[in-house]
């Protein structure tokens, strides 16, 4: 029975590692290794290189009519303004510096100040892009409704005013964009960002310049192509793409294969939440009021860019009702773009704290991360808060950690009679069991008692894992001695193999299987998922050290106690 539950062990142990390998893959856009799916569809086409723009560019999906396919029938419209050559602007505040394209007064990069690349330090980190190598951009504008009309989109040219730098002393920055007449529709487009911010307000201004009643559609929408994240590891990762969140149905993420194959299951209009683009440490997300009326969609498109698998796109769009000859009607929106910080994506709106993923143990993960950051506000170093949270559950799960121990140190006691009897009945397995749970029943041997106490943790500590594997606040942030960043492997891999060493002493205190197949998987097992600690990044591989350590130094005191004196087994793989 010792081995059955050993064994158990180690195939769960086994079976979780296949099911991690195989999510990694997937995250990583490669095929599931072991459990694959249908094959993708192939990428939207791409257009060549100064072409025009096409239909998904140039409107909304969803049904809504485009400029480019908008009926003849249109309300009678001032003449024409001359088109002014587009632009890109630059403004700055205190965290962000922000390009703007006057082509529909679109975010099209975004780099925060507080936050460097981690391959290169000299560099700020870049989300929003519009460049050879990366399309990101937010984009909004004006579509018809129900009577076809062709009005201002993001690909309207539009006048810049405003200021570029965030003054010394100010705290708001306002940036404002204003379409010519399109259509009988006058858009005027207001960026106002405020100090120490990564939340944008931009409020939309529709003026009917017509002589009849106009019921357009306001969409807003991020577009991202479906590449990987420059230096993505292969060994861990976390969710990249679109996500969607609505009272109704929750925070949901959606697969950009999921989009190509066009699979996607959410819900498709609504009166509250947000969209998102979601990636390792940052996101960006569109958030209309409460009670705004929005239709939800997710699709991919292609915008003429010479990226391999371009693009995909969230989008919002909200109808509006009739707006009247020379009226105005003003639609508020947030855009936030910026990095995963639990406390200011809560204060924002209701659910945007879901874009920092901690997989499918949220409900323990954010208590853990708030004991984590209250620990960091005493220690004031995030290294040894890890340390000390590793402590603080070990104290918690005591007792279940010494029921286990216990057991087990009553499994070792009973090992020497076990070993002798399977050794005399080798060739009599009945009564060989038989012989098994009488000595188990005379000594009150429980050979499952070690497994569930441990089992019970194990949701626990992999709450913790995405606790710190999904925390921008480790990001950069130093420890001790050469540590000087715990989002970051480390460079000279102490910490790996102090892991790799730790582990091997755990198993070694175990007491060596009889199988001689059992004994080489219990030390090639632990072995295999060191290796993986050699590309996690030090944050993680403290966490587990501080878990290895004290559990050695907790079963070492019981086996003790029990006077079962602590004997290292080392493998014998003859």
């Amino acid at each position: 029975m010792n081995d059955i539950r050993r064994t158990i062990l180690w195939v769960i142990f086994g079976f979780s590692m296949v099911l991690l390998w195989d999510q990694w893959q997937v995250h990583n856009g490669k095929k599931a290794t072991f459990f694959p799916s249908p094959a993708q569809q192939t990428a939207p086409a791409v257009a060549a290189p100064g072409a025009q723009p096409t239909h998904a560019d140039a409107g909304v999906p969803g049904g809504v009519a485009t400029p480019a396919t908008a009926a003849a029938t249109l309300p009678a419209t001032a003449p024409a303004a001359p088109v002014a050559p587009k632009e890109r602007v630059e403004v700055s505040t205190d965290v962000l510096k922000l390009t703007f394209d006057t082509e529909g007064g679109s975010l099209v990069r975004s780099e925060f100040l507080k936050y460097t690349d981690t391959a290169d330090k000299t560099r700020n980190v870049v989300l929003l892009d519009d460049s050879k190598d990366r399309i990101y951009m937010a984009q909004t504008g004006v579509v018809a409704g129900a009577v076809s009309g062709a009005f201002p989109t993001h690909k309207t040219v539009m006048t810049m005013s405003g200021e570029r730098a965030l003054k010394e002393g100010d705290n708001e920055l306002v940036v404002k964009f204003v379409s010519p007449d399109v259509g009988g529709i006058k858009l005027v487009k207001t960026y106002t960002l405020k100090r120490g911010a990564y939340d944008i307000a931009v409020k939309h201004e529709l003026t009917n310049t017509s002589g009849a009643p106009i019921a357009p559609q306001l969409y807003l929408q991020l577009v991202r192509d479906g590449n990987k994240l420059p230096g993505e590891s292969s060994f861990y990762s976390t969710f990249t793409g679109p996500a969607v969140y609505t009272e109704a149905k929750k925070y949901q993420k959606v697969e950009f294969a999921d989009i190509k194959k066009k699979k996607v299951d959410v819900e498709k209009a609504s009166t509250n939440g947000y969209i998102a683009m979601v990636q390792h440490y940052f996101a960006s997300a569109w958030i209309l009021p409460e009670g705004v009326q929005r239709n939800i969609s997710f699709d991919a498109v292609d915008i003429g860019a010479t990226l391999a698998d371009c693009c995909y796109r969230a989008t919002f769009v909200a109808p509006l009702e009739a707006i009247a000859p020379g009226a105005t009607k003003v639609v508020d929106a947030t855009l936030f773009v910026g990095p995963q910080e639990e406390k200011k994506l809560e204060l924002l709106t209701p659910g945007l704290e879901y874009v920092k993923d901690y997989g499918i143990f949220h409900m323990l993960s954010k208590p853990l991360y708030w004991l984590l950051e209250k620990l960091h506000g005493f220690l004031q170093n995030w290294g040894w808060s890890i340390v000390a949270l590793v402590l603080l559950l070990k104290i918690a799960f005591y007792w279940l950690n010494a029921k286990a121990y216990a057991s087990m140190a009553k499994m070792k006691a009973v090992n020497p009679k076990i070993m002798e009897m399977r050794e005399r009945l080798k060739d009599n397995p009945q009564q060989m069991q038989q012989e098994m749970m009488r000595i188990y029943r005379e000594e009150k041997v429980n050979p499952m008692g070690g497994c569930f106490p441990i089992m019970i943790q194990i949701p626990v500590f992999i709450s913790l894992y995405w606790v710190l594997l999904s925390s921008v606040e480790m990001r950069g942030a130093p420890w001790a001695l050469w540590i000087h960043d715990l989002s970051s492997p480390d460079p000279y891999f102490i910490l790996p193999l102090v892991m790799t060493l730790t582990t091997m002493l755990q198993t070694a205190l175990n007491p060596a299987p009889p199988d001689p197949l059992q004994a080489k998987m219990m030390w090639f097992m632990p072995l295999a998922f060191s290796v993986m600690f050699f590309f996690f990044p030090a944050g993680l591989v403290m966490y587990w050290i501080t878990n290895n350590v004290l559990s050695i130094a907790q079963q070492w005191i019981i086996n003790t106690r029990m006077g079962v004196p602590p004997q290292f087994n080392l493998p014998k793989f003859k």
